[in-house]
């Protein structure tokens, strides 16, 4: 009985502290290395398109369609795809002099099929880049060329940076997810792009050439279909390539209900993406004998910050209560030593680096109660998963 429960609980503990060691890498890479910079061919008649799927964005869609229209060569580059609108999204984007097609699909409701109608209709122009951007994000000037020209020397995507602006006010609760948004979409990627290695697509801020679009299918109510793309070209032969210079910057929402909703579809659409494609990406990494292809599964091995703490204190209440009822070793226990130490690292390491001016030392402090906060997200994984593309309100 010993000799089971100690390989069981020692199997645990090592399938915890991979993902926990791997963060730790990522992170210490962001803050130790600086990326490899490489001058790229341009192409000064590059045709650019801009994609914007929107759903009822009538408050919001100026803000983000104003600051994109210097960065093409023609206001009719960009595309906004009014997909099943009830307000005047529309009417709004085309006073602002930008191309606008409106689609209404009572059962084919998402982003996916927004994105997959707007790109039927940029067949019939065939640009040779096309640039993916949320209706609710400001994009920092000179981003659209700069992506669209790496997008086109590499013949891959291309990722820039995406962050969350913090409310006007916010509370303890506001800046930790920041905080956790921080870690996953700039420090783990600047990680692994020093590195040398692939990132993963974030869902906005997105360069690729249209003929690579044209290989994969978007037509699907997928609720993190950014996730999919990323993993389905990298298997393709095209990793996506990282470019921290960008900016894409959207906002926390304020209310309560809402930030809960928009995390329990991004969490939930990660948990099973990590479930279903981690095998894929290692069995691609063998069949091509592809080192990148097993750098991509280690990297989507890694969990939501909230879950992959939670995961290592149950394993180690368990392993602990092994060890009194005398049915385990030590073993287990040094190794999840290592994966807790290898988390904490990686978080203060992140906000050392990247948000100590902006997050305190003490609102460190309350990151269990953000977990707790985060508790009935995951738990609801287990028998009401979120499988529909639901839009967050916007305050």
């Amino acid at each position: 009985m010993f000799w089971i429960t100690n390989f069981f609980l020692s199997l645990l503990a090592i399938l915890v502290t991979i993902p926990c060691l791997v963060l730790l890498l990522e992170c210490l890479a962001a803050v130790l290395l600086t990326p490899p910079r490489g001058e790229n061919k341009t192409n000064p008649n590059l045709q650019i398109s801009v994609l914007i799927p929107a759903h009822n964005e009538a408050s919001g869609i100026e803000q983000t369609l104003l600051p994109l229209i210097p960065q093409v060569k023609n206001s009719q580059d960009i595309l906004v795809v009014a997909d099943n609108c009830t307000d005047a999204t529309a009417e709004i984007a085309r006073q602002t002099g930008v191309s606008v097609i409106e689609r209404s699909n009572e059962t084919e409701r998402g982003k996916g099929y927004a994105l997959d109608y707007g790109l039927q209709h940029l067949a019939t122009i065939n640009p040779d880049i096309v640039v993916l951007v949320d209706a609710d994000c400001q994009v920092s000037p000179g981003t659209i060329e700069k992506i669209a020209q790496l997008s086109w020397s590499t013949g891959n995507p291309v990722q820039v940076t995406y962050l969350m602006e913090k409310p006007s006010q916010p509370s303890a609760k506001d800046l930790i997810s920041a905080l956790a948004f921080l870690v996953k979409n700039q420090v783990r990627i600047l990680g692994v792009s020093n590195l040398g290695l692939p990132c993963p697509l974030q869902g906005t801020g997105m360069a690729f050439p249209f003929s690579l679009l044209k290989q994969v299918s978007l037509n699907s109510g997928n609720i993190v279909e950014d996730m999919q793309l990323g993993i389905d070209l990298a298997l393709q032969g095209h990793p996506t390539l990282f470019y921290p210079d960008g900016r894409v910057i959207s906002v926390l929402p304020q209310e309560t209900a809402t930030a809960k909703t928009q995390r329990t579809r991004w969490e939930h659409g990660h948990l099973k993406t990590l479930i279903t494609q981690v095998p894929r990406l290692l069995q691609g990494a063998i069949s091509q004998k592809s080192f990148a292809l097993f750098a991509c599964a280690l990297d989507l091995a890694i969990p939501p910050l909230s879950f992959l703490v939670l995961l290592w204190l149950l394993v180690t209440f368990v392993s602990l209560l092994g060890i009194i009822l005398g049915l385990s070793s030590l073993i287990p226990l040094v190794l999840l030593g290592l994966a807790g130490s290898s988390i904490l690292l990686s978080i203060v390491l992140s906000w050392a680096k990247f948000a100590r001016d902006e997050i305190s030392l003490v609102t460190l402090l309350k990151i269990p109660f953000y977990i707790l906060w985060k508790i009935p997200i995951y738990f609801s994984f287990l028998w009401r998963r979120e499988e529909k593309w639901i839009r967050t309100e916007r305050n």
